[in-house]
């Protein structure tokens, strides 16, 4: 088997919205928690999704929330890596659309 394809991202989001956005982000996709990650069966494989939060990023008195993300994706052709994180980013990209 291929070693995973990592990719990781900063989103300035809390963890809670992440959570609150998953299920319309992964098209509703089979998804468990384990071990802290949230897995998405995905195309024969899987995407496992971490997330940890930073230091707020501060700009005057605004402080914006930052959320390190980790996607870890097994068995995922790229074509279909490619499909997920077009429609993960349409779903949490505020502003546009």
């Amino acid at each position: 088997m291929p070693d995973p394809f990592v990719l990781r991202r900063e989103m300035g989001c809390t963890r809670e919205e992440l959570a609150r956005w998953l299920p319309g982000a992964t098209g509703g996709a089979p998804a468990r928690e384990e071990a802290g990650e949230v897995v998405v069966a995905l195309a024969g494989g899987e995407a496992r999704i971490a997330a940890e939060a930073r230091a707020p990023r501060r700009i005057g008195g605004l402080a914006l929330p930052v959320l390190a993300v980790t996607f870890t994706f097994r068995g995922v052709e790229e074509p279909a890596r490619r499909a997920f994180l077009a429609r993960f980013d349409a779903w949490t990209q505020r502003g546009g659309g």
